[in-house]
């Protein structure tokens, strides 16, 4: 199996990071990268991918947010694709029963990402002390 040349493109040449006929754009990574800059978001992100789905109120109690806020930061999360909307089909005697949780997208972006590089402070802290 031949490998992709994934050296380093010059400057001026940002698309070359990405492959040929990739999934997103760069400014798609970005935008992810942009939305889990924020504190709130990234905490949103982070509750969802280690406790797994939740109704907003369930997210409200659970990380001491107002509605607004919270709702605030959701949409910016469902519109870069970092989290989803998933709705009930049936109504059942509470009503339609929404719910929101991590996409791979989201999680990917933890794990290898910001999680990652905390591992490794903590990793070069065990190695040359506190």
């Amino acid at each position: 199996m031949a490998e992709t040349d994934r050296s380093s493109p010059d400057a001026d040449d940002l698309a070359g990071l990405l492959p040929e006929h990739s999934f997103l754009s760069l400014e798609q990574y970005l935008a992810m990268q942009r939305a889990i800059g924020n504190e709130t978001r990234f905490r949103i992100l982070h509750f969802l991918t280690e406790t797994g789905a939740h109704s907003a109120k369930e997210l409200e109690q659970g990380l001491d947010l107002p509605s607004n806020t919270l709702h605030y930061h959701l949409d910016a999360l469902v519109d870069v694709g970092l989290v989803e909307n998933r709705k009930q089909k049936t109504p059942d005697s509470d009503g339609l029963y929404s719910y929101y949780q991590a996409t791979s997208l989201g999680e990917g972006i933890l794990e290898h990402g910001v999680r990652e590089l905390m591992r490794e402070e903590w990793d070069l802290l065990d190695m040359y002390g506190k």
